[in-house]
């Protein structure tokens, strides 16, 4: 699980913008001074020796009417990957963290709409038997967090 120059370059590099175009990889891979399908194995290979874990767009859930909510639970330790299982098979669910902490389990929902925050998180609720601390946001900073490989 080294990671190259080319790699690093990559990392960073996908952290910006994609180009609107057709081949927006070409475009990212022209860049680099690599080939697309370079590119697309190296970025693929991350992926499967999860040096990373998750790649896509964030969206403006608000914006396009729908929204998006913290929320906790305290989950007996013994149930965890069963309570586990369970949040994560609902597709609202943005993603999840284990924390130790009372509070270990922490995950973002992300709605069509604003009543989609209390529907699924008492859907959760009702089949953990657990209850869904939320954390609305109040208000939204962007602070153009990137991480440098």
């Amino acid at each position: 699980m080294t990671l190259d120059a080319t790699d690093r370059a990559i990392l960073n590099r996908m952290q910006d913008d994609l180009p609107l175009t057709n081949h927006p990889y070409a475009v990212i891979a022209d860049e680099l001074n690599i080939s697309e399908s370079d590119l697309l194995n190296r970025l693929s290979r991350m992926k499967d020796e999860r040096i990373i874990t998750r790649f896509g767009p964030f969206f403006d859930a608000a914006a396009m009417g729908g929204a998006f909510c913290l929320c906790a639970m305290a989950v007996p330790i013994e149930e965890f990957e069963t309570v586990l299982t369970k949040v994560n098979a609902h597709p609202e669910v943005a993603h999840n963290y284990e924390r130790t902490h009372r509070l270990n389990m922490w995950f973002v929902l992300a709605t069509e709409t604003p009543e989609g925050i209390a529907a699924t998180a008492e859907a959760i609720e009702r089949e953990t038997g657990i209850k869904v601390l939320r954390f609305p946001k109040l208000q939204e900073f962007f602070i153009g967090f990137r991480v440098a490989a």
